[in-house]
């Protein structure tokens, strides 16, 4: 009786749980589009999303934020061609390939990776990257380092971790019959990795994509610290150029009335755009499993 009574307690306990999870979720919602839409409706949607001009301070001031937007979309699009080949192949070696001396090396080193702060990836990148950057492909290209491009190799390194675990995870999680199968049927061992075990793994693998893709957007600090931060259209992977975040984060201390909406606003935007990106790789995944 008792343990029919204590399992009854739990399951109100495990719903409580949930609902308060939707809750948040809810109060965000609420909390964006209340303080968001009516700042669009005054500024007009199409010159929101559409204008090229920031200037708040500015009579009368100009709330475009296309600039902002294609700066984000550089920057995650670079962090996903260097981050996603990286991590997907790191995943794969370390499920099928990696010595098991190496393999005791090799996965904390990836967890620590999730744990550095944001803060201490923008000195690296401040230090390291933005002078090598500068130095090498300034000559070529121009620029002074911080730029879109240096911008997409720190996001690249910082999402390897999510991408490095859960990718693994999905690969390991292939029942062992898959590889076996390819290799009675005289495949090698390459081959029988990467052409049986990773495309069963394909929907965990998207997973790790989409968790990549939410951190790279909604990174700020890092992203701060080496882009440049240039409320102007993006002119090259080599110049600079600002972000979404980064706009919100540089202006919110001081920013008041109209121009603190506007803010807000763009936190809808984002907020709009990572589920336009989930919705879409979720139909991407159905399509893949039909």
């Amino acid at each position: 009786m008792a343990t029919k009574q204590l399992e009854g307690f739990m399951k109100y306990v495990f719903m409580m749980a949930a609902l308060a999870s939707i809750l948040a979720v809810a109060l965000i919602c609420v909390f964006l589009f209340a303080g968001g839409i009516p700042a669009m409706i005054e500024i007009g949607l199409f010159d929101f999303l559409l204008g090229r001009q920031w200037t708040p301070v500015d009579t009368p001031p100009s709330f475009g934020i296309l600039p902002m937007v294609m700066g984000s979309l550089y920057v995650t699009l670079g962090a996903i061609v260097v981050g996603v080949p990286i991590g997907v192949l790191t995943a794969v070696f370390m499920s099928h390939f990696c010595p098991p001396f190496l393999y005791k090396v090799l996965k904390p080193a990836t967890q620590l990776l999730a744990g550095i702060p944001s803060v201490v990836y923008g000195f690296f990148g401040l230090v390291v990257l933005v002078p090598f950057v500068r130095d090498h492909m300034g000559l070529i290209f121009g620029g002074n380092g911080s730029s879109i491009f240096t911008a997409s190799i720190l996001l690249g390194i910082m999402i390897l971790p999510t991408i490095i675990g859960v990718s693994e995870a999905a690969i390991r999680a292939v029942p062992s019959s898959y590889y076996e199968g390819a290799v009675a049927l005289g495949a090698s061992h390459e081959r029988s990795v990467f052409f049986a075990v990773v495309p069963a793994a394909k929907s965990g693998i998207l997973t790790s994509v989409i968790l990549g893709i939410g951190r790279a957007i909604g990174e700020t600090m890092a992203v701060i610290m080496v882009a440049g931060n240039q409320a102007r259209m993006p002119t090259g992977l080599f110049r600079g150029g600002r972000t979404l975040t980064a706009n919100i984060v540089m202006e919110m201390g001081y920013a008041a009335d109209l121009h603190r909406a506007a803010l807000i606003a763009t936190g809808v935007i984002l907020f709009v755009f990572i589920l336009l990106i989930n919705l879409a790789f979720t139909i991407l995944r159905r399509r893949g499993r039909s």
